[in-house]
């Protein structure tokens, strides 16, 4: 636990950076179902009380990447902050310097490759020394590839090849997703000789078989940034990541309204299933999860990882990846089955 946590008395007290946004606001809610006591962070308070955070008891605090001073203020008495506020490139570095300043655990939920890897770099030795975790990329996108791979994985050591597939009946992007897409132009980069290399342009496209109810679907490589987070700790030989085309064609329309909830926790009816395969010579192992609003299931993703880091269920300290820090099948299986039907099996 931080040094900050123990000052304030209160190790369930969590910052949310980018808490108006739209994962931001499922992050605070997913908090506060937990027990857990928020503080809403953003450049606008009266956004925020908008969204009724305080009627909530959500504690309300601004601040902005442009003025770190704001930053050391608004986490202080934190155990850890919660990054929901992309680009990821434009705010990782500086709220997670903040984060180790005070001493305190940084989580955040990018899906770009040159982030995370960044993050990785840039934190790892000051984590370490400060006692404390640094985990990017501990959202849909990123960290819950590496989990499903980790537990994939069990006891090998090694793989020869890792391919992840993920399907989405759809997709509507958040304002948040169309920003970052433009901001985010670094070479996407994939494993192949045990290397990071470039993926190949045009991206190369295929065909996934995936359980019902998506079955045979057109895909494209897309990788994000599960190839840094697995690479970081699986020796693997080649990993490929891809996605089926129905949601990249929504995606690319500029005329593709933003998400619309479809009940009254605010997710959408949008479902997804990820299926990681993992081969080692002729053996193989598989990895299926399947769920709704890649959005919503981002928070109980991350603030799992986040209870797991205060009550001790997380391993040793520094900028790890999710496979790294937890235990990846019983951490999976915690979300089941409210938030996922999930099936491992081994060779």
């Amino acid at each position: 636990m931080s040094a900050q946590a123990d000052k304030s008395g209160n190790g369930r007290t969590i910052a949310v950076f980018g808490a108006s946004g739209h994962t931001g606001r499922f992050v605070v809610a997913e908090l506060l179902r937990r027990g857990f006591a928020p503080i809403a962070i953003g450049r606008d308070s009266a956004k925020m009380a908008e969204l009724g955070f305080q009627e909530r008891g959500v504690t309300i605090r601004t601040a902005s990447v442009e003025n770190p001073a704001t930053l050391d203020r608004a986490l202080a008495g934190a155990a850890a902050v919660i990054n929901c506020a992309g680009p990821f490139l434009d705010t990782a570095d500086v709220v997670a310097a903040a984060a180790l300043r005070a001493r305190m655990h940084y989580l955040d939920v990018t899906a770009e490759q040159l982030s995370a890897q960044t993050t990785f770099d840039h934190f790892g030795a000051v984590a370490t020394a400060a006692g404390v975790l640094v985990i990017p990329a501990m959202g849909f996108y990123g960290g819950f590839a590496d989990l499903l791979v980790t537990a994939a994985m069990g006891d090998w050591e090694a793989a020869d090849e890792i391919r992840v597939g993920i399907a989405l009946d759809s997709w509507r992007p958040t304002l948040g997703t169309r920003v970052t897409g433009e901001r985010n132009t670094a070479p996407r980069l994939v494993v192949e000789g045990g290397k990071l290399v470039p993926l190949a342009q045009p991206a190369p496209q295929t065909f996934w078989e995936f359980p019902e109810p998506f079955g045979r679907q057109d895909v494209t490589e897309v990788p994000l940034s599960e190839v840094h987070v697995i690479a970081r700790h699986v020796r693997v030989a080649s990993l490929r990541t891809y996605l089926n085309n129905t949601p990249l064609r929504d995606l690319r329309d500029s005329a593709t309204p933003p998400p619309v909830a479809a009940d009254e926790s605010g997710r959408s009816a949008q479902t997804f299933l990820v299926e990681v395969v993992v081969r080692k010579g002729s053996r193989v192992r598989r990895a299926v999860a399947q769920g709704r609003d890649i959005y919503g299931f981002t928070a109980p993703l991350v603030v799992e990882a986040v209870e797991r880091i205060l009550d001790g269920r997380a391993h040793c300290s520094g900028a790890l990846a999710p496979g790294e820090a937890f235990d990846a099948a019983d951490f999976l299986r915690a979300l089941a089955p409210e938030y996922l039907t999930l099936e491992l099996d081994a060779d």
